[in-house]
């Protein structure tokens, strides 16, 4: 079933955040994430699942010397390697936590990101009232997130292409749909929402989306769960490697304030 276009073993969490951030994609909409934010000199911005500080220097740089950022992370590895890159600023200061349960006082902040976060934690809602507690009158949280309903693999068998979607929303992301869902929950616990930007990547290079989706292995976990034969596998990932490829998931930038 597998072939050397894909990639069959799961790369580490770090390293897919950094090659992931390089990219012509990650760039992209990192770059509208922090347009949209519009972090000014002085300012305190929290970066929620910062990871291993892939984003801490452009924060830093944008609130100066005058400002703070601080990055939470709930993983001890991302939060000493944040602690690492950003050990020449001063500005920045990294913490291990939970996003359910912020260690900052009420009325903390001026500015808050979530990138790719809210996807994979137990309760979105909790983890956005804490964003709110923490946020001052008139602060902004800018969250991206996929909604992986979304997700379009072009095959001739459409229903090959619908199960793959169906296990990715079914079983490899906890809150699949979140993206689309943020404006409303948000609303809930008591933000405005005056912006949802929708960004559609279309790639057309096996190998890059391959990088990003993971194509094989996630095929291999859906045989395993009973949404492919190993033969319609088979069929799946053949086209995939030998013929025209597309593929597209919208991701959805929501701008929210306090």
């Amino acid at each position: 079933m597998t072939s050397p276009v894909f990639e069959t073993t799961t790369p580490d969490s770090l390293v897919y955040l950094d090659r992931l951030a390089v990219t012509d994609l990650g760039r992209s909409y990192k770059g509208r994430m922090l347009d949209e934010l519009d972090v000014r000199p002085g300012q305190t911005v929290v970066d929620l699942g910062c990871g291993p500080g892939t984003d801490l220097g452009a924060l830093a740089d944008a609130v100066t010397t005058t400002g703070a950022v601080i990055g939470i992370d709930h993983d001890q590895t991302a939060v000493d390697a944040a602690r690492e890159r950003s050990a020449d600023r001063d500005s920045v200061t990294v913490h291990l936590g939970d996003i359910h349960d912020l260690r900052l006082a009420d009325r903390t902040a001026d500015r808050a990101r979530t990138d790719r976060v809210l996807q994979h934690v137990a309760n979105p809602v909790l983890a956005l009232r804490e964003i709110h507690r923490v946020l001052r009158p008139g602060g902004r949280v800018i969250m991206g997130e996929p909604n992986w309903d979304t997700l379009t693999i072009d095959h001739p068998d459409v229903t090959l292409s619908h199960a793959y979607t169906q296990y990715v929303t079914d079983k490899v992301i906890r809150n699949a749909r979140i993206g689309s869902q943020l404006p409303r929950l948000a609303a809930e616990v008591g933000f405005a929402v005056p912006t949802v930007i929708p960004v559609t990547p279309v790639f057309r290079d096996v190998r890059t989306a391959d990088q990003i989706l993971g194509l094989e292995r996630t095929t291999q976990r859906a045989v395993a769960a009973g949404y492919f034969t190993e033969e319609a596998a088979r069929r799946w990932l053949d086209h995939l490697d030998g013929g025209s490829f597309l593929a597209a998931v919208t991701f959805y930038i929501v701008v929210a304030e306090s």
